[in-house]
């Protein structure tokens, strides 16, 4: 624990033109002397480590951003700067401000980097961490040094931990808390007594590090559980923490911990030279460790302080400073997250090899497998169990049978065993044997279709499969998404990793452990009727063709037509898996974007799927599909959209398109509205049922026809009657409002709702004969929930304020019409569609844009200046992008057939979204 000296080539500097403190020294001591005012001194000592701190950062970050992955050399060459200015401050301290000529053995003084400092790790903004040692009780003298240094260091504006400690003190508190042993553990002398510092040094190795190993590695892994939960527990989240998160700078440090714990080695080099490591295992430690710092460091420049959380527009910022740029249809950012992604999933496997070496070795308890004693179920021939882990009996004949590769991830399914990190590392090494040969070899598909289809939980093996890069390896295909990140808010995951996640959900579902959750995904599977293989790899599959500028559902649907055969599967088979690809989004865009209420959207979904086979099949693949996507992605509202559409169409297909018609569905809706409305007199139910048009009794359920009716009843023309109710079937509020007629009423009650800052998830309004507007509108919170009962009497008020016009709604949004900060870099290409055929009466325009508060009410407001009638709004939000879908007529009733009005009204709506995008921007 002596110092260890930071060389000139370890750093992005020479050392002299990053701080000289001999010269520092003698210039801050020569004017001090100079100074006639001794009260003048720390100020004086102050003005000149400030210029030398600043000149030293101004140059380093001048050179980091010419060689801007050369984060190792960055910090140490802040380490070193960082030595120099505690080493002159020290000596400051001790010869000019406090000098003592005759020291006593009491008054000998170390002063001591610990922690991140202590390894000579130090991004623009860390912590500076030091120890002041001193052999028994502090002396006076002692104190004023200290204290003096301090008062410096803080003037300096560095963020100074510390802590003034006998060697018994470190002892003692090491043994009590193991975040003070760890920084121990990493100490370095700056400056001072060295004879102190040795003999602290050899105390900590004989009376705590020594025989307190399994102690302090079960610490050390519980705190890095705790930490990982913090974060997420994922390593694929969305804004990972650079230091904290699964993955990051903190994994690999508890890794050098431990190993520098039970071998004190005195680098992680030493990892390699102790056993833990192969050489080739160190060198992925180290490309990692320096990625990770190197993201650090530009976050800390970036940020102008100390920051760890790799947010959306820092990661833009950060990617380019690295030197990524847009390429192949993919932005830059997305490909830097890509790599960021890799490492941390090396970072992961580094940890799993650590881990059970020392579980081999006993200096870790055994892995804790459930009925691990009970089972003892045997393994393949060439393979053995080892402490509940599947190893190669004998490594070249392991590599000798190239099936091998896969059929240890059967085994470790079939048998519960965990795979032994010796199998991970020859499975890794060996890549190349998973070649075409391989690949069309019928065991080998055997093998790869039972993963998926035989045991019950295929994910775990996928996802080791994944890690290892044999699925990449196995499925060529599959190699360009792995780790691969969607720059979007709605997407939780990297595209393998969402893949996983919807076979993971599928799997549950066949378990019976979603029955409550997925009823009808469940019931469908639970009939028997479902082609399993098609399933399964239609889901492997249904994203692969993500991250190129082509449509992914076509290019995907190419790309399964060459991999399904290759994968077994008969050419009935295939031919529903490329199916299924090509239109996996379809019922999940049928069901959010359109209306289901108008028959021709369940006619034209029925046309294109054709048989109840593949409506079962892409059903259970939709449903996966959204769950997979995130943890709260699917709600209730979307379960009941997918129902509702299923539902339609499973009856359309066995009773014939033609039984889906108008006259039938209002016929059914007046007969079940007459039994909701029994206590009514047979008088006012001829008025209520009389006076709405088709659409009316098609597009609503009856317990909201009720509601309106009750509404209506004796409604005067001044009069505006709003009904605010619980859906929890829908997780919204649904608010029904009742009024005169007149131009531009949706666009008011748009506008009204998104003043009280309500997200609408779906509209509808209708215009009865007699010259009523009927008009419902699913509503949320900001944080996606229904509201609360309480909150709805003081919402109900504020909308009918902004109704009768007391407030002005463009006005009143003009502050809260703003996107966040960090979803600035967020960009959707604003698309707008005209569709004459989606509707029978209606013309459908399609808005897909990015989403912001004030977006609805910019749009329908500019539709109702165009004299553009809306009946409803079918509103599908994807995290910050938004699909909203206009059903709509002109001022006579007609669709929009002419394409130059089509052009001018989507000039308008451009113009509106431009406008609205820069205020929110502002």
């Amino acid at each position: 624990m002596h110092r260890a000296a930071i060389s000139n080539q370890d750093m992005l500097l020479p050392g002299v033109e990053i701080i000289d403190p001999r010269a520092l020294f003698a210039t801050i001591s020569a004017e001090i002397a100079a100074e006639p005012d001794a009260r003048n001194g720390r100020a004086l000592a102050v003005r000149h480590l400030a210029q030398a701190k600043t000149a030293a950062n101004a140059a380093l970050a001048a050179a980091f951003s010419l060689r801007p992955l050369e984060a190792r050399a960055l910090t140490r060459a802040q380490s070193y700067l960082t030595d120099g200015l505690v080493t002159v401050t020290f000596d400051l301290a001790r010869q000019i401000f406090h000098p003592l000529p005759t020291p006593t053995e009491a008054e000998r003084l170390a002063v001591l980097a610990v922690g991140g400092y202590g390894r000579a790790e130090m991004a623009p903004f860390s912590d500076v961490d030091l120890l002041f040692l001193t052999p028994w009780k502090i002396t006076p003298w002692a104190e004023s040094v200290i204290e003096t240094m301090l008062y410096i260091l803080w003037d300096l504006k560095l963020k100074v931990g510390h802590s003034s400690r006998t060697v018994r003190d470190c002892v003692r508190l090491g043994r009590e808390d193991i975040t003070i042993r760890t920084a121990l553990l990493e100490s370095r002398m700056i400056a001072g007594d060295h004879f102190l510092v040795r003999e602290l040094d050899d105390t900590l190795w004989a009376e705590l590090f020594r025989n307190s190993g399994p102690e302090f590695i079960d610490a050390k892994l519980k705190e890095r559980a705790e930490r990982h939960k913090r974060q997420g527990g994922q390593r694929y989240v969305l804004e990972p923490n650079v230091k904290e998160g699964k993955g990051g700078l903190r994994d690999l440090q508890t890794l050098y911990w431990i190993g520098k714990y039970l071998n004190r080695v005195s680098d992680p080099a030493g990892l390699v030279s102790a056993g833990l490591f192969t050489q080739e295992e160190f060198a992925t430690f180290n490309r990692a460790e320096n990625f990770l710092w190197a993201v650090r460091c530009h976050l800390h420049y970036i940020c102008k302080r100390a920051m760890d959380q790799l947010t959306f527009d820092l990661q833009v910022e950060v990617a380019a400073r690295m030197g990524y740029h847009d390429s192949g249809g993919r932005r830059a950012v997305e490909v830097f997250m890509q790599d960021y992604f890799r490492h941390a999933t090396r970072v992961g496997e580094l940890t799993r090899v650590f881990l059970t070496q020392l579980e081999a070795r006993h200096a870790k308890p055994e892995a804790n497998l459930i009925g691990m004693f009970r089972r003892r179920k045997k393994v393949h021939p060439g393979l053995k169990a080892v402490q509940g882990r599947i190893d190669a009996a004998d490594p070249k004949k392991f590599l000798n049978d190239k099936l091998n590769m896969l059929r240890v991830f059967e085994e470790a399914l079939r048998t519960g065993y965990l795979i032994h990190p010796n199998v991970m590392r020859i499975i890794a090494a060996n890549l190349h044997l998973i070649d075409d040969e391989l690949r069309e070899n019928p065991e080998a598909l055997r093998i790869f279709l039972d993963l998926l289809l035989k045991h019950g939980n295929p994910e775990r093996a996928l996802r080791r499969m994944n890690e290892l890069g044999v699925l990449g390896a196995f499925i060529p295909e599959f190699e360009p998404i792995v780790a691969m990140m969607q720059f979007n808010v709605y997407h939780h995951y990297t595209v393998d990793e969402h893949i996983i996640q919807c076979i993971s959900t599928l799997a549950q579902i066949e378990r019976g452990e979603l029955v409550e959750e997925l009823p009808l995904c469940s019931s469908i599977l639970k009939d028997g009727h479902v082609n399993r293989r098609v399933l399964y790899v239609a889901l492997l599959l249904h994203d692969i063709g993500k991250g190129r500028p082509e449509d992914h559902s076509i290019l995907g649907a190419q790309i399964a037509r060459r991999v399904a055969p290759r994968l077994g599967l008969n050419d009935e088979e295939c031919e529903t898996v490329e199916w299924l690809v090509r239109y996996h989004l379809l019922m999940s865009d049928m069901a959010q974007k359109r209306d289901i209420g108008d028959p021709r959207t369940v006619r034209d979904f029925a046309k294109a799927v054709r048989t109840r086979k593949r409506l079962d099949l892409l059903t259970v693949l939709t449903v996966c599909d959204i769950r997979g996507v995130g943890p709260n992605t699917w709600n209730n509202w979307k379960a009941v959209l997918i129902r509702q559409l299923y539902q339609h169409t499973a009856e359309a297909l066995e009773g014939g398109l033609e039984n889906v018609n108008r006259e039938r569905r209002e016929n059914e809706a007046k007969r079940h509205l007459r039994e909701a409305l029994s206590d009514w007199e047979a008088k006012d139910l001829r008025v209520e049922l009389g006076r709405h048009y088709p659409p009316y009794w098609q597009g609503l359920m009856t317990e909201t026809q009720a509601t309106f009716a009750r509404m209506l009843r004796g409604l005067p023309e001044n009069e505006i009657r709003i009904d605010l109710h619980p859906d929890p079937a829908r997780d919204a509020t649904r608010a029904c409002f009742a009024l005169a007629d007149h131009p531009g009423i949706f666009s008011r009650l748009a506008g009204a709702l998104a003043l009280v800052g309500a997200n609408v998830v779906d509209a509808r309004t209708y215009t009865s004969k007699d010259g009523y507007a009927t008009a419902v509108f699913w509503i949320q919170d900001s944080d996606g929930h229904p509201y609360e009962v309480a909150r709805l009497p003081r919402l109900s008020q504020m909308i009918d304020k902004t109704l009768k016009g007391e407030v002005r709604p463009r006005q009143a949004l003009a502050d809260r019409d703003k996107v966040k900060k960090r979803e600035r870099e967020f960009r959707f290409p604003t698309h707008i569609t005209f569709d004459n055929e989606g509707s029978e009466i209606y013309t459908i325009i399609e808005v897909d844009t990015r989403d912001r508060p004030g977006l609805l009410y910019d749009l329908t407001r500019t539709l109702a200046a165009n004299n553009i009638y809306i009946a409803s709004a079918v509103i599908a939000t994807f995290g910050a992008q938004v699909v909203d879908a206009f059903y709509v007529k002109d001022m006579f009733g007609l669709k929009l057939h002419q394409k130059h009005r089509q052009e001018a009204l989507e000039k308008k709506l451009r113009q509106a979204i431009a406008e609205g995008a820069e205020r929110a921007q502002a």
